[in-house]
């Protein structure tokens, strides 16, 4: 009998992306078994890669010239299909965006960001899956409600310098002018973390180290964010401070708390990803899942796109397995995960640097290895 496998991986950052793991996997596995029907299926969890994942499934990529983190204009792309668009703010706001070695933690903006949400707007969506994740900004979302219609405006009446570090001078904000048609649009934040705005577990405290911001950064964003939000209460009432705690208001710099303004819904991104991508369709017709992504470790299980296909897989009683680059999970942590077995790059090449340069070739041969252990 013909066996069928499904790919189901997400990128292996600084290496492969997730639609070259497929076909690495592919590759692989076919020397094998060269009767096995494959399909691919790319995965994303919200951030970087998420358009890439969901032009690989089918829809159409839409190029727009947007602000860059720096205000500098880059090409920015969404995704599109039925009505459908997948809008990532990394493709505008993401920390790529940067000059190599530079980085902006007070100053860089989501301006870009808005500007992309209005384009999938004006192409005609009415469901937008926005995929937060691999931001350069720690701006709470004010640039990009500005690039919608917000006014923040500081005790003089003008706008407020762009980044984070600008909202200590916030006097006033007025939500009056954004763009109405977010009324009739289904807006789902998609997102892997559920940090609040601010706090020990907010957007400055947890990821602003990343993004180049030292202990007087963080201070400094969290003491401007805590501002925004109170002036932002003013502006609207209690439901500003409400959306500040909640789940996914810290995604992306507080990105999330912006879109939560917008009124989106919050959802794990690699749920939202697989229900856009046709998911548990395509995995009735498999017989074996092959999941995946760089570091398979404890920050995979809360949230990231193999422990997504794999919880979706095992509900539906399908064996999964997982490839990666590095492996730092227990056996028993895999299997709670209703993985059945991993492996690692660094089971064939243990020279790290080698499995980064090299990540292609040595992921067939990890295939190989798969499909003798599963398919033969």
């Amino acid at each position: 009998m013909t066996q069928r496998v499904l790919i189901a991986a997400d990128k292996f950052k600084g290496s492969l992306t997730a639609v070259q793991v497929a076909e690495r996997v592919t590759a692989g596995l076919r020397r094998v078994v060269p009767a096995v029907e494959v399909a691919a299926l790319p995965v994303a969890d919200g951030g970087d890669g998420t358009v890439d994942a969901a032009v690989a499934s089918g829809f159409e990529r839409r190029e727009v010239r947007v602000a860059g983190p720096l205000g500098h204009e880059v090409s920015a792309a969404f995704a599109l299909c039925d009505g459908t668009a997948v809008v990532e703010m990394a493709e505008a706001s993401g920390l790529q965006r940067l000059p190599k070695g530079v980085f902006a933690p007070l100053t860089a903006s989501t301006y870009g960001s808005g500007e992309l949400l209005r384009a999938a707007l004006d192409a005609g969506a009415r469901t937008i899956v926005f995929g937060v994740g691999g931001s350069a900004t720690t701006d709470g979302g004010a640039g990009m409600l500005s690039a919608l219609g917000a006014r923040f405006l500081d005790a003089d009446g003008e706008p407020v310098p762009p980044g984070g570090g600008g909202l200590d001078e916030l006097a006033t904000a007025d939500l009056s002018g954004l763009d109405p048609r977010f009324a009739d649009v289904e807006l789902v934040l998609a997102s892997d973390v559920d940090n609040p705005l601010t706090g020990p577990k907010g957007a400055p405290a947890v990821y602003g180290p990343q993004k180049g911001a030292s202990p007087d950064d963080v201070a400094s964003l969290d003491s401007a964010l805590a501002h925004y939000a109170k002036v932002l209460e003013e502006a609207i009432g209690p439901r500003a401070a409400e959306y500040a705690a909640s789940p996914g208001a810290g995604a992306a710099g507080g990105i999330g708390y912006g879109a939560l303004l917008l009124g989106a819904r919050f959802r794990a991104g690699i749920e939202v990803m697989l229900d856009v991508l046709g998911f548990a369709e395509a995995l009735e017709r498999v017989d074996l899942v092959i999941t995946g992504e760089g570091s398979l470790d404890e920050q995979t299980l809360h949230g990231k796109a193999p422990a997504g296909v794999a919880a979706a897989a095992r509900a539906a009683d399908k064996e999964v397995v997982a490839v990666c680059g590095r492996l730092a999970l227990p056996p028993e942590a895999l299997g709670r995960a209703g993985i059945r077995r991993a492996y690692a790059l660094t089971e064939i090449e243990p020279d790290v640097a080698k499995c980064i340069t090299d990540a292609g070739p040595i992921l067939e041969r990890v295939a190989e290895q798969i499909a003798r252990d599963f398919l033969t």
